[in-house]
């Protein structure tokens, strides 16, 4: 909800997918039913579906149900290891197989669905989604001063003060949740950081933790568990998107 906030978009349908507990069969058959009724009172000349989501993947495949076109957002991004990741890497090669018309982030993207036979004239190289949503954002902050002070109030409430930035420092801001990464993934991961932050003493790096306990387990194995008194290691609590 958050984000639909931030972007201003009102949906004209909510599935209300999410439950917790549930897992990915209980996700594929509640959007397959759910975009089944919206597809027959919308009637949609085509459908967009973004990512390699299961979620955009069971509507790609409600939508071939109804034999209505798909147009597949940020097509063509393949590891050819169906594994990894998993399972958002077989879900983008359904959506391809799916897909009627392919949006590509990069040349590379398409490229690899011509490799896939994917027809040249179906393939559109139209730049990364996440970088134009984050564009938006920052000219949003930039012209917000009110907002901008807000977000370094909450960025300093989780632990991490951006005045450090204005004194020169650089930033190397890092995520993970990847459920392949769980266990010796994190720990070779977190290891890795220990390394650079101690030879890169004049670089701030920031990790918002997820809240998955596969997460947090090998950070506190690797860095101990005072988290506090770091050089320059910022672990932080998750934040909202705008942050």
């Amino acid at each position: 909800d958050q984000v639909l906030k931030l972007f201003e978009i009102t949906p004209d349908y909510d599935l209300n997918i999410m439950r917790q507990g549930q897992d990915l069969y209980d996700v594929t058959a509640r959007v397959l039913v759910g975009m089944r009724d919206v597809l027959r009172e919308a009637t949609p000349d085509v459908v967009l579906v973004h990512g390699d989501t299961t979620t955009s993947t069971a509507a790609a495949l409600a939508a071939f149900y109804q034999q209505i076109p798909v147009g597949h957002i940020e097509a063509g991004l393949r590891t050819h290891n169906i594994y990894s990741p998993w399972p958002e890497e077989m879900n983008r090669q359904i959506t391809g197989r799916i897909a009627t018309y392919n949006f590509a982030p990069t040349r590379l993207s398409k490229q690899n669905l011509m490799r896939e036979d994917v027809s040249p004239d179906s393939i559109l190289v139209t730049g990364n989604t996440v970088i134009d949503a984050l564009r938006r954002v920052v000219r949003k902050i930039k012209t917000d001063a009110e907002l901008d002070k807000e977000l370094e109030g909450v960025l300093l409430r989780s632990g991490y003060d951006v005045n450090r930035l204005v004194e020169g420092k650089r930033l190397v801001l890092i995520t993970g949740h990847r459920r392949e990464n769980f266990g010796d993934g994190f720990i070779h991961m977190c290891t890795a950081i220990k390394d650079l932050t101690r030879k890169y003493p004049e670089v701030d790096f920031v990790y918002p933790m997820h809240l998955n306990p596969n997460v947090r387990k090998p950070i506190h194995e690797v860095f101990g568990e005072d988290l506090s008194h770091l050089e320059n290691m910022f672990f932080i609590e998750p934040l909202e998107y705008l942050s």
